[in-house]
This record gives C-alpha cells, sequence and structure tokens, in this order.
C-alpha cells in the first residue's frame, strides 16, 4: 500500500534550504515511494516531519479562511464576512466542517510517523527529534479540536475501515486535555533548544516553543475549569479525574519562566529608531526585508516569535489579499478605548485624554499601539474608513505594491503572550503578581508601548482592579491575533461582552459636539447617519456618556453559553451514532 504524504516542496526549502537545497531536489517523487522503502532512514523521517508544518495556522490556513481567527465579529472588531454566526449566535449545526475533517487528517498523519518509527531499523535517536515534531503537532491539533469543539475521539493509531474507534463514543474535555499535556511532555523531551537550530532551520518547533506551547494549553484549561466548571460538557461525559487548577497554573508559571528566563528571545522594539515613530508594534507584523521597515530590518531580526508559520515572496508567498482584508476591519469603541493613557490610566480616568472633538484627538498622549494598530485618522480628511470610521492597521504591509504578495511570517505563539500567561497564571494561582514579577512580563511590552508601568501601588492609588488591567493589556496586545473568542469563553464573560451592540466613532450631539467632514468634505457636527443602518446610540466612553455609530445592534446578538462551542457536524453523527452532539444544539 503507498502512503499519503502532504508535502509542501517551497515549505520544505524554506526550512531546510540553503546547504540542504540541491538534496531536496534530488529527491525522487514521494508519491513513488512505498511502505517497502519508505521510513528506512532517519532522512526519510525527517522528510515527512517537515509535512507537518503545513498543519500551523498562517496566511494560507488548514482550517478555514484565516480572517475568521482576527477578532472580527467579536466585541473588538467588526467584519461580518467572517464568523458572522458565531457573533450573533445563530450556529446552526453543519451537515459537515472542514475543521473537523482537517484536525483528523492532520492526526492521521502524525500518527502514521509514530507507527512507523517502533519498526524503523537504525537507533532510536536518529530519528528522536522528528518524533518529537509528531508529537507536538498532534497535541496542537486536538488543542485546537479542544477549543472549538470540547470533548472528541481520541485517536492515537493509524485506523482502518474496521478499527473500533470508528464508532466509538466522544472522550471527555478532561481525556482529550490528557492526551495533549502527556504528548507535549513527549515533544519536549526530544526537542532542540532554540539557539541550536541552525539558521536554515529556523521556524522548526523547538525545546522552548513546546514548553511555551503547553503554558497556553495549561492557562486555557485552568481558567476554563475555573470559571465555567462543567457546564458545557456533553450529557454523558465524564467529570475530570482530579481538581487540577492550582496545578495547571503552577506549571504554567513555570514554564513561561523557564521561556523567559533561558530560551534567548526578546521582545523586537527598535522605537529607539528615530525613523520608527514608536511603531514597532505595527512593523512587527509585516516584516519582510529591508524595505518593508523604516529601520531597514529583515526577518532575521525577530527574535519574539517563537512559533510561526514560515513565508516567502518565491517560495512560499501569503497569498490571500491580506492588505485588502485587514483594512476592511473595523475596530470597535470598546477596543479603542481600551488603549491606555501615556500615564498609565484608563481613558476616563487620565488627564491626558483629549477627549473626541475630532477624529484624531483621542489619539493624542495614548499607547503606541492604538496607533500601530489601528491608524490615526487625518482631521484634514473626509473619514471613509469602514463603518466604525476607524481604519486598520495591524498586518497591513504598505511597502507592498501587489495583492497576494504580502509574505510576512505568521505568529502562532510570541514571547509577549508568554509574558501575559506568565502575569495572568500569577494573579489567577495567587490572587496577586509582584512589582518584580510585573517587570518581567507586562511592563516590557508597556515599555514598548510608551505607557506607565503597572504597579501595585499604581492600582491602589487609583482603585484599579489587578485582573483586570492583565487582561486588558492582553487584549490589546493581542488585537487580531485569534484570541478573543476563546479568552471571553475561558473566562466564562462571553454572553457578557457580546450581547452588547457594538459601536464605532463617537459622533456627538448638542451637549458634546464634535468635528468631521461628509461625503463632500464640508465640516458637520455628526457623521453621515445614512452610512450606517444601524444609526447611533448612547454608550459610556471617555467622556461619559457619548452618541456613537452603531455597527452591529444589539437586536442582532443572541450570544449564549450554547455558542461557547460549537456542535458536531451532523455528518459525524449519521455515520457515528455513538457521538453526543454538544449541550443546545
Amino acid at each position: 500500500m503507498k502512503i499519503k504524504i502532504v508535502y509542501t516542496m517551497a515549505l520544505v526549502m524554506l526550512l531546510g534550504m540553503s546547504s540542504c537545497q540541491n538534496t531536496f531536489l534530488d529527491l525522487e517523487p514521494l508519491d513513488t515511494r512505498t511502505d517497502a522503502v519508505y521510513f528506512k532512514r532517519a532522512s526519510d523521517f525527517n522528510e515527512y516531519a517537515l509535512s507537518f508544518y503545513g498543519q500551523l495556522q498562517g496566511w494560507g490556513s488548514r482550517y478555514g479562511s484565516i480572517y475568521n481567527y482576527m477578532d472580527v465579529s467579536s466585541d473588538l472588531s467588526t467584519y461580518m464576512q467572517y464568523s458572522q454566526d458565531l457573533a450573533r449566535g445563530t450556529v446552526q449545526i453543519p451537515y459537515s466542517d472542514e475543521r473537523w475533517d482537517k484536525c483528523y487528517e492532520n492526526i492521521r498523519t502524525v500518527n502514521i510517523l509514530l507507527e512507523k518509527a517502533n519498526d524503523y531499523p537504525g537507533k532510536r535517536e536518529e530519528i528522536g527529534r522528528y518524533i518529537s515534531e509528531a508529537y507536538f503537532f498532534r497535541a496542537y491539533t486536538y488543542f485546537y479540536l479542544l477549543k472549538f469543539f470540547g470533548g472528541v475521539p481520541v485517536v492515537t493509531t493509524v485506523m482502518d475501515v474496521d478499527s473500533p474507534e470508528l464508532t466509538g463514543p466522544r472522550n471527555s474535555r478532561y481525556e482529550v486535555v490528557d492526551l495533549i499535556l502527556s504528548d507535549l511532555n513527549r515533544a519536549i523531551d526530544g526537542l532542540p533548544v532554540e539557539q541550536s537550530i541552525p539558521v536554515t532551520e529556523k521556524g522548526r518547533i523547538s525545546y522552548y516553543g513546546a514548553k511555551a506551547f503547553k503554558a497556553r494549553v495549561l492557562l486555557y484549561e485552568a481558567t476554563w475549569r475555573k470559571y465555567n466548571g462543567t457546564s458545557t460538557d456533553y450529557e454523558g461525559s465524564a467529570g475530570p479525574a482530579s481538581e487540577q487548577v492550582n496545578d495547571f497554573l503552577d506549571e504554567a508559571i513555570s514554564l513561561c519562566d523557564d521561556v523567559m528566563a533561558n530560551g534567548k528571545y526578546s521582545i523586537w522594539n527598535y522605537n529607539s529608531v528615530s525613523a520608527m515613530k514608536n511603531m514597532s508594534s505595527r512593523y512587527l507584523f509585516c516584516l519582510e526585508d529591508a524595505d518593508s521597515n523604516p529601520a531597514g530590518l529583515g526577518k532575521s531580526s525577530n527574535n519574539e516569535f517563537i512559533i510561526y508559520g514560515v513565508y516567502d515572496k518565491s517560495l512560499r508567498p501569503g497569498a490571500t489579499n491580506i492588505n485588502q482584508t485587514v483594512s476592511k476591519m473595523d475596530a470597535s469603541r470598546k477596543l479603542v478605548d481600551m488603549f491606555l493613557c501615556t500615564d498609565g490610566l484608563p481613558v476616563a480616568l487620565s488627564s491626558k485624554f483629549k477627549g473626541y472633538a475630532t477624529p484624531s484627538a483621542e489619539f493624542k498622549n495614548r499607547d503606541y499601539r492604538l496607533k500601530s494598530y489601528i491608524g490615526e485618522p487625518d482631521d484634514n480628511k473626509t473619514l471613509t474608513d469602514g463603518r466604525s470610521g476607524y481604519s486598520n492597521a495591524k498586518f497591513y504591509h504598505a511597502h507592498t505594491a501587489k495583492d497576494k504578495e504580502e509574505s510576512s511570517n505568521y505568529p502562532v505563539l510570541r514571547l509577549a503572550e508568554v509574558f501575559l500567561t506568565y502575569a495572568e497564571a500569577l494573579y489567577e494561582r495567587n490572587g496577586e503578581v509582584t512589582d518584580v514579577q510585573l517587570n518581567r512580563s507586562i511592563n516590557i511590552l508597556r515599555g514598548r508601548a510608551g505607557v506607565a508601568n503597572l504597579t501595585n501601588q499604581f492600582i491602589t492609588e487609583h482603585e484599579l482592579d489587578m485582573l483586570t488591567e492583565i487582561r486588558r493589556e492582553r487584549t490589546v496586545e493581542l488585537y487580531m491575533e485569534g484570541y478573543r473568542f476563546d479568552d471571553l469563553k475561558r473566562w466564562g464573560i462571553a454572553e457578557r461582552e457580546l450581547n452588547v451592540a457594538h459601536c464605532g466613532m463617537v459622533v456627538g450631539d448638542a451637549l458634546y459636539p464634535t468635528t468631521f467632514k461628509d461625503k463632500n468634505g464640508n465640516p458637520t457636527s455628526l457623521y453621515s447617519i445614512y452610512k450606517y443602518p444601524y444609526g447611533e446610540t448612547s454608550v459610556l466612553t471617555g467622556v461619559g456618556l457619548s452618541k456613537c455609530v452603531v455597527i452591529e445592534s444589539q437586536e442582532n446578538l443572541n450570544f449564549s453559553k450554547t455558542h461557547y462551542l460549537w456542535p458536531v457536524p451532523q455528518q459525524q453523527i449519521n455515520m457515528n451514532p455513538n457521538l453526543k452532539q454538544n449541550p443546545g444544539y
């Protein structure tokens, strides 16, 4: 029987390249190889393991459009072409779901390598790294399934048409988590540290990358259990074998500490270069060559990305109209007001906040990420950006002239997330986080953003809440990177946050006049209301209740606990009636 291998030559060349290029080009076609001749050499396992990297989230996502994962239609951003059903709570049971199908294809691909490793004729250590990569990718895929569906069937063998797993029941989310953590432990044991990975192989999973990913899983599951308990489990699902929340948090803290101390990663901050204009947080996400940023830096300067999809204009372009799409994403009033002033205070408390009298006023004295991610309006131009009045600059490649040529690496997990995981896990575990711990983590991000340090004294003096500020930092730093829905759900507050009207710019009224320009360029005190099908409403802003344009009406929003998980596709239940549907569907 011939083996089917998912293999992308361009990606392999990117990861293995230069010195190995001739070797790759001389390979016989993979589809001509059979079990009898393949998986006999360590190089076969290496070649096969490289195919796993197409499973990473990226511009050419295997799991549907990448734009579905950019916080669109959450409380932070709206672009109704994507994720409209989730945002509005109108999710229906689909006949099939490519996320389910693709994930189990990925799992089968990984299980093939693990099975073949048992028959490898050479020394086990010769293929140890590739086995570890397989365990990592199986954990990565099961975590993806866990976030969408909860408990799913656990498959650790290469199934045949009569395999009992095909008609078995779902495993509980707790059994899935146990497998993920076990697989990650096996991955960590055999992966090289980042420092030992040669330049020609940068982008492959490292020892510290697997540790950082495990910390992500541990924080996710600890907080899910803390705030949701078993409320989302399907009928008949077994509960957790023991209370593990604090154990998970303790290990997440330890793993983050190790990555931060020894991983040799660093925040990409070139704000000291005057031409950068404090916009490191913008150029990090469109980093390609020297022409892609004012500091003249290339991808090799980026030591912040820990796990990432590798792209290249020639060998593996993004090929997804990145600029055209992200520029149409409408940031919300809520998101924009979450960015702090430079003194570290929220807009409602800071004397540095300049209000909303003109489009650019609210951008003054603010967190650099506001301009980096959103883009500052021009008071001298008619506002035509989206439906909210705001543009979007994150992931926008201003240096790229042609569509589908944008080819920056895609951040799957970066050091900033490790800092945020560390601080949140500490607070969730201990009910406090020290100033020393804040300086090792969140305050490094605030330093790049031009925002005053977060300290316990600052929290006390201004009657703030530490957990709220940690969550705020996570929200603004990771905007558009696909975390918001998962964060709201694991915190158990998605219904509260998503069922409120999504608003855009403050348009003002007689009590609070604002100055914009209409479609003819004439000054007007209000946005031209005909542009906005849902009109205006009064919401709490940095200057109190203010009239804002509505970009998604509250009447359309009906998100509930049911929607914390997606329904199991009907096709799967038809084939295996032993699969229980998620509650509420």
